[in-house]
């Protein structure tokens, strides 16, 4: 199989991955978004290692600069993830002191 065919195969898996994604979260009930945010939390963190891989690599400069990006973006969702996971557990709470 050719280069070309093997990246129009990775990029159709890429754009099947994100419809399928994206139809999933829309389906999850509201009370299992925080655990699915930290199953979320778990696969960037491992994309995070991946993307430094990939950045740290010596394969070329668009991937250094295309692996920096992707360490920047994952960062992002973990860090945001932890956050709104956070406030979200927050809600759960009780303000009452404890007798």
């Amino acid at each position: 199989m050719s280069e070309a065919a093997l990246q129009i195969m990775e990029l159709y898996i890429f754009v099947l991955a994100g419809v399928v994604g994206y139809h999933i979260i829309h389906r999850v009930p509201p009370l299992l978004h925080t655990p699915l945010m930290s199953a979320t939390n778990a696969v960037s963190a491992i994309s995070v290692v991946g993307a430094i891989l990939v950045a740290g690599g010596h394969y070329g400069r668009i991937a250094t600069v295309l692996g920096t990006i992707a360490v920047a973006a994952a960062m992002t969702n973990v860090v945001g993830g932890f956050l709104i996971t956070e406030r979200m557990l927050k809600m759960f709470r009780s303000t009452k002191p404890k007798m």
